[in-house]
């Protein structure tokens, strides 16, 4: 009986939902601006299987809309009506004097959500629109402002958590430093001089992946696969190699979960390229983060851009809970071994100019 009365409900529901035009699931969004943002919005919203319209600020639409209901800012309350969309996402560039202020609020007040474009595509995908943003919207933001309570305990748990770890792992350790001095010549551990807290220098502990080069060469991941030894293939498949980090962690140079520190060699490249890549050094790096379980090793600068948004998404919400999921989605990375292979599989470097980034780790 209670399995008809369900059925019976969702039948009735549907229907409705076709009476009235929609259809569940099938959220009705009109994007304003052809800007990169609202391109990239149309992607993201399309592939999630939300209805989408565009209204550009020419009169005559873009080429890349043609697939899309699309019309001019003129034609925005026409195609109100007709679309009868569920929210109204705004990514014009320059809103002084473009703004339709009175067709917004005449919408707001039929009860159609009208969301910033910025404030969408994070919501969405995760990450922040560094391109779109602007110096006067971060410093308003309220986000931004952590409180030294928050921080002190998020860094107070990352030191009893590392003790706890390289307590428990010690054995783990000195099997892999034994296997890695039988395999190949070289020191067991890779010391590298990285980014720290408030850009001060750190030498970030890693256990060494790689024979020692003869000469001067790339250091993308991808360019260094011949030199990647057995067992740091398998020691960067589970994300072991970082283990040494929890030696960092216990010097108070960083916590379990925080933006990945670059090497300092790539400050001046990366801070000159790179929009707001100061913030990055605002909190304390960590020995897992946002970036790296979203999207892994960086190959080349436009990766290392892709990070950042998610690098400063992570910088404005973070919280227990998030560091949290970030550990736990870690652990799974560590646990079916998700490392770094895509990273490795990656195609030929490309030509970049400046100094030659490190790898991206």
């Amino acid at each position: 009986m209670t399995t008809m009365t369900t059925l019976l409900l969702l039948a009735l529901l549907s229907m409705l939902c076709w009476l009235l035009g929609r259809r569940p699931g099938a959220e009705r969004v009109l994007v304003i601006g052809s800007t990169p943002l609202a391109r990239q919005l149309v992607d993201e919203l399309t592939r999630r299987g939300r209805r989408v319209a565009v209204v550009t600020e020419s009169d005559a639409p873009d080429a890349w809309c043609s697939p899309l209901s699309a019309g001019s800012l003129a034609q925005l309350p026409a195609m109100v009506a007709d679309l009868e969309p569920d929210r109204i996402v705004v990514a014009l560039a320059d809103r002084r004097g473009r703004l339709p202020m009175r067709e917004l609020l005449e919408a707001r007040v039929q009860g159609i959500a009208v969301e910033d474009g910025v404030a969408c595509y994070e919501s969405l995908t995760g990450k922040i629109a560094i391109e779109a943003l602007t110096p006067s919207g971060l410093i308003a933001s309220p986000d931004f402002r952590k409180s030294h309570l928050d921080l002190a305990f998020g860094h107070a748990l990352s030191l009893v958590v590392s003790f706890g770890a390289l307590v428990a792992l010690a054995p783990l350790a000195a099997l892999i430093a034994c296997a890695i001095k039988l395999e190949s010549d070289g020191p067991v551990f890779f010391v590298q001089e990285r980014i720290g807290h408030r850009g001060r220098r750190m030498r970030l502990l890693k256990f060494r992946t790689m024979r020692p080069a003869s000469a001067r060469t790339s250091e993308w991941v991808r360019d260094n696969d011949h030199r990647i030894t057995k067992v740091g293939r398998w020691l960067r498949r589970f994300r072991l190699d970082e283990l040494p980090q929890l030696v960092n962690v216990l010097r108070g140079e960083m916590n379990l979960v925080g933006p990945r520190p670059h090497p300092m060699s790539n400050a001046e490249l990366f801070t000159a390229a790179i929009p707001y890549y100061s913030l990055r050094s605002v909190v304390r790096p960590g020995l897992t983060g946002w970036a790296q379980v979203r999207q892994g090793y960086a190959n080349t600068l436009e990766e290392e851009i892709e990070k950042m948004r998610y690098d400063l998404y992570y910088i404005k919400h973070m919280s227990a809970w998030l560091d949290l999921r970030i550990l736990l989605q870690t652990v799974t990375t560590v646990v079916f071994g998700r490392g770094c292979a895509s990273a490795i599989r990656q195609p030929a470097a490309v030509v970049l100019t400046g100094p030659t980034p490190h790898v991206g780790a």
